[in-house]
């Protein structure tokens, strides 16, 4: 895992203080060392995490065998080596995965895309074609930035941090963007909060040549569901599951893994205990009766982990806040930042590679939401206008439950998953505010308004990239550490978005498929549990004098940066300390942070 940054410009070399500006920037990613390289046309610059490969032959920015290539990567080119295998004309000169992407180019060229699995960020500059190669991977697990310098300069790097660091551009807020986060609290993985920075989208590729870009789709989402019955399905899913651990655990220093003690951890962890005759498991929690440590330490007793348990020590939120937020480069209001910052920085003092049980919920099916949805779907029919006109009368009369309120307010299921769902500040909210922009992501498919798999893919392309990816990646990078997220390897999380919805959830079972196919690798306990989160409330947080204080310092100060934004007037009315609230101080600790850019 590591920083990348590059800058193509005519007398590249010319360049150098701003690419030092710009790796120093992000020497979080990768502390053990730092390099550059130079074309005439193309520096290139590299902050290391060794993990692979630790000699110096691993170093990056790393040369073609003809010095003709160059390339800087970010991420883990997982089963690598069968790859190698097939490329075994080139003359290796290591036994690292970035060489293979340049085995890869040099016969494929841009077309190595579609069979590099992983994740990753990664630019190739081709000296004799003058040309610049990028590409992210599919799921968004690694970030890309870039931008234009005022020079006319081609700009890219990991973080924005190094793209604002280089001094090359003057950074202009993105109204769209702005009224995205508002609205579902990151901002989405297309756009970034500036108009002049840009990101390169996950499972997109980026061409630059002769000062024009050209932005393409490499992947997307598989969108016809298979037929399978449950026997098949589980054989498939263990078989696809185990093969994607075991790739992920290729590594030179060991290779640990998060343990929440719920369903998607205990899973991973089991799967380790196949290949590996010892494993380190770290757990975080907080002291209290629904505390999840009881749990994992279950799973951890189970297969003899060499288990380390954070426990949560009451701490200064606005200190902790002042000191995490600065890693996001933009705004970002997931309450549980904090805690994975945590169990982020205990992880680091032990280990350098962490398996994560991320992204389970929406290839399974684990969300309470999803469960709601399915019944909203089969309460009956959106479509039916009389009973609609009929529900509606009656209402006027008794009180409706929940689901029959939800399926007079919305359209479909999907017009409610992405407006009360996946919603925090709506339009009119936002326009009071001040915000008139409006964003809506694209997708790489057609969703049918009734599906829910459709939905699970929506949260793929979606709110994984835009921030359960970001908050692992800046959450780990801050502290030097490689996540690695097995259920999205690409065959396995093929396999689960095409599963038939009836394996996944029903009126009664979420993570049906994960149940049927793990349960015998889990304790008792955790077979019959819930889904559950770090425990934590914003509420309870709102109690403490510190986290008022710097709320007031932010928000109820009309010269502070964040107004230029918004209105200082509006945004008193929803100062009630609960997740609007939230989400606004999120916003005002942005723009306090990178006041000077702005």
């Amino acid at each position: 895992m590591c920083g990348i940054a590059g800058i193509i410009a005519n007398n590249a070399k010319n360049y150098k203080e701003e690419l030092q500006k710009m790796t120093d920037a992000i020497a979080h990613r990768g502390p053990d060392s730092s390099h550059s390289e130079f074309y005439d046309n193309a520096a290139l610059g590299h902050r290391r995490l060794s993990i692979i490969d630790l000699s110096e032959t691993g170093k990056q920015p790393m040369f073609s065998v003809t010095k003709k290539e160059c390339i800087v990567l970010n991420g883990e080119i997982y089963g690598y080596m069968d790859i190698k295998n097939k490329y075994h004309d080139y003359p290796y000169r290591g036994s690292s995965d970035t060489e293979v992407i340049l085995a890869m180019y040099q016969r494929k060229q841009e077309n190595l895309i579609h069979e590099l699995p992983g994740m990753f960020a990664f630019a190739i500059w081709d000296n004799e074609r003058q040309q610049l190669f990028c590409a992210r991977d599919r799921f968004g697990e690694k970030p890309f930035y870039y931008t234009i310098g005022r020079n006319n300069e081609f700009i890219f790097a990991s973080e924005i941090k190094a793209i604002l660091a280089s001094g090359l551009i003057q950074a202009k807020v993105n109204q769209e963007a702005l009224s995205y986060y508002l609205q579902h609290g990151y901002v989405s993985s297309h756009q970034s909060i500036y108009e002049n920075i840009h990101t390169l989208p996950p499972a997109h590729q980026l061409i630059w040549k002769n000062g024009e870009i050209c932005v393409t789709r490499y992947y997307c989402l598989p969108v016809k569901d298979r037929v399978l019955n449950l026997s098949e399905a589980k054989e498939e899913f263990n078989y696809l599951l185990k093969k994607a651990v075991q790739k992920q655990l290729v590594a030179d220093v060991e290779v640990g893994s998060f343990l929440s003690g719920g369903l998607d951890s205990s899973s991973i962890v089991a799967l380790v205990a196949d290949f590996l005759p010892q494993q380190t498991t770290i757990s975080f929690g907080y002291d209290h009766a629904e505390s999840e440590l009881k749990y994992a330490k279950e799973i951890a007793l189970k297969y003899h982990t060499n288990h380390i348990e954070v426990h949560e020590k009451k701490k200064d939120l606005a200190t902790s806040l002042l000191k995490i937020s600065p890693f996001f480069d933009e705004p970002f209001s997931d309450i549980s930042f904090i805690p994975h910052f945590e169990i982020c920085r205990n992880a680091r003092e032990k280990l350098t590679v962490v398996l994560s049980g991320d992204a389970g919920d929406e290839l399974f099916g684990g969300y309470d939401f999803y469960r709601v949805e399915n019944l909203l779907r089969n309460h009956f029919s959106y479509k039916n206008i009389i009973a609609k006109f009929g529900l509606r009368l009656y209402q006027k009369f008794r009180p409706v439950s929940f689901l029959t309120q939800k399926n007079l307010e919305y359209e479909n299921i999907l017009d409610f998953h992405q407006n009360f769902v996946r919603n925090a500040f709506n339009k009119e909210e936002r326009t009071a505010l001040g915000i008139s922009a409006n964003y809506q992501q694209s997708f790489s498919f057609s969703p049918n308004t009734s599906s829910l798999n459709d939905i699970m893919r929506i949260d793929l392309e979606g709110y994984v990239p835009g921030n359960m990816m970001v908050k692992s990646d800046r959450m780990a990078m801050a502290n030097s550490l490689e996540v690695r997220t097995p259920f999205l390897d690409i065959d396995f999380a093929e396999f689960c978005i095409q599963l038939p919805e009836n394996l996944k959830i029903n009126h009664k079972n979420d993570k049906i498929i994960l149940r049927e196919a793990m349960g015998s690798y889990w304790t008792e306990n955790i077979r019959k549990r819930k889904k559950q989160g770090f425990g934590m409330s914003v509420k309870s947080w709102f109690e403490e004098e510190n986290l008022i204080k710097l709320s007031d310092d932010l928000l109820k100060d009309p010269a502070q940066k964040v107004f230029d934004y918004i209105d200082f007037k509006m945004t008193q009315k929803f100062l009630n300390e609960n997740h609007k609230h939230w989400n606004l101080l999120q916003l005002a600790l942005w723009a306090y942070n990178n006041q000077k850019y702005l």
